[in-house]
């Protein structure tokens, strides 16, 4: 059975940190691309950051700088660091993993609230 499960998400003040965690099971993970996706209230979920199994990166340039995605392979475990945090990064977070055309997992997500 496939399971994707992230944590780590809460409420922080802006300009602080936070760290999600997306472990997984039941899926080759080192053959997957693992992504972080966000969804704020009445908007289209979108990508955050993705790592591909050479661990090369891509980032949404509004969190450029500021977050940081990394991979486990030996715990399977997606990670994403988010620093400076700021109010318009309140959102929930979904971990995403691909592999090839067949093979696209969802995690249930986890809440992020940036405020004072």
């Amino acid at each position: 059975q496939v399971k994707l499960v992230e944590s780590g998400g809460g409420l922080v003040q802006p300009g602080g940190s936070l760290r999600l965690s997306c472990a997984t099971s039941g899926i080759m993970f080192r053959h997957f691309i693992m992504g972080w996706y966000r969804q704020a209230a009445g908007q289209q979920r979108e990508l955050v950051a993705q790592i591909f199994s050479d661990s090369s990166t891509k980032y949404l340039d509004y969190v450029k700088g500021r977050f940081t995605m990394s991979r486990d392979n030996v715990e399977s475990t997606a990670y994403l660091q988010m620093n400076s945090l700021q109010p318009e990064d309140t959102a929930v977070y979904y971990c995403n993993g691909v592999a090839g055309n067949t093979h696209n997992y969802w995690g249930q997500g986890t809440q992020v609230t940036v405020s004072s």
